[in-house]
């Protein structure tokens, strides 16, 4: 995959995490950023458990649960202080 796909689907991956957990999202480099991580993020989990995917669509939401993880980890941290 390229670097400008997986900046796409990053951008992508962090706008549906934060709809999905918050409602709206975070602006195009927050949303890159939290894509970024999320996608690497979500790999390592898939990877752990046995799941690897190679098409746009599966990187898409390979990245979407890492990023929604990163999400709910970030809100339960929060929580605790």
């Amino acid at each position: 995959m390229s670097f400008i796909w997986f900046l796409l689907i990053g951008i992508a991956a962090g706008f549906i995490a934060g709809k999905l957990t918050r409602g709206n999202g975070f602006g195009i480099w927050l949303n890159l950023v939290l894509g970024i991580v999320g996608s690497l993020l979500g790999g390592f989990v898939f990877g752990i458990l046995g799941i690897h995917t190679s098409s746009i669509i599966g990187s898409l939401i390979t990245s979407v649960v890492g990023a929604v993880l990163l999400l709910w980890i970030y809100s339960w941290l929060s929580r605790k202080r």
